[in-house]
């Protein structure tokens, strides 16, 4: 039986920042995103709060006492959108920064234009 798998599309720079990333972090976070893209959900995903519903998800990985994270959506028919890579950089805890919120909502309101568009 062939698995299903939903394209993956990259919004700004979230696959530059990725490829950025230690060896270690990479390799959980893309099998994270294999697993988005054939239905599935890693078991480090979690919807990230301060969005309505379930569809744009986190993924965080500590590595040498640095905090990575990767979030996507899976709320459009198109296909899978990360929306954001990035190494933790604040000290409120746990607390997204303001300025990572921003470039997600930024980045989701372009890959729901593109998951839109007729002619891609």
């Amino acid at each position: 039986m062939e698995i299903q798998t939903k394209t993956l599309f990259w919004v700004g720079t979230s696959r530059k920042d990725l490829a950025a990333l230690p060896s270690e972090v990479k390799d959980v976070f893309g099998y994270a995103l294999y697993k988005a893209e054939i239905g599935s959900q890693h078991s480090h995903a979690k919807p990230l709060k301060g969005f309505n519903g379930n569809g744009v998800i986190e993924v965080v990985k500590s590595q040498l006492r640095s905090t990575y994270r990767l979030v996507y959506t899976t709320d459009f028919k198109k296909g899978i959108y990360v929306l954001h890579c990035f190494q933790k950089k604040s000290t409120d805890g746990i607390k997204t920064s303001q300025s990572d919120i921003n470039l997600i909502l930024i980045n989701y309101k372009s890959a729901k234009a593109h998951s839109q568009d007729t002619s891609k």
